[in-house]
């Protein structure tokens, strides 16, 4: 039997976590966890009203993040932008070093399409270029995948599972 797959689905707002996310834990008849969920209500005020959060905002909630992924007793993924290596950092240090993190890539342009037609979130489009400021794609020694957003859902789903086939 193998371990439990803990997985960050991580990448700039609009990338598409809270979807790839849903659609790659069916596939693997796993759980999704929206990290967004896990936000104070004083971040998402924050982000809501367009300032951007700073490390010390984000460090409770990447923590409880990690703490999320680390009660899992079985394959979870989790929702979270993890943008910096230092975030990453700190939900590995909580959840485990065993803590894959699959990154969604997409450009700019693509991010800012997608993000033009989502409604009800609260995020707003004007953070977008902090959030790009902000992204430190994960190097080659730390545990992760990436694929780039800019295909059908369905061949992501196919190629994200075929990648992940190599960790478990």
């Amino acid at each position: 039997m193998t371990e439990p797959l803990k997985l960050i689905v991580m990448g700039v707002a609009g990338a598409g976590k809270s979807t790839v996310g849903l659609a790659v834990a069916k596939a693997l008849n796993a759980t999704y966890f929206e990290g967004d969920d896990l936000h104070p209500r004083a971040n998402i005020q924050k982000m809501s009203k367009g300032i951007p959060l700073d490390d010390e905002d984000r460090e409770p909630w990447l923590q409880m993040v990690g703490e999320a992924l680390a009660k899992a007793s079985t394959s979870m993924l989790v929702g979270c932008s993890a943008l910096k290596r230092r975030y990453r950092d700190i939900i590995r240090a909580t959840a485990g070093e065993k803590t894959l993190f699959l990154y969604l890539a997409g450009t700019n342009e693509i991010i800012r399409e997608r993000m033009s037609h989502r409604l009800g979130h609260f995020m707003p489009l004007s953070l977008l270029e902090s959030q790009f400021r902000d992204l430190e794609p994960p190097e080659s020694d730390e545990n992760a995948v990436t694929v780039d957003v800019d295909q059908p859902l369905d061949h992501l789903v196919d190629e994200i599972v075929t990648k992940l086939a190599t960790y478990r």
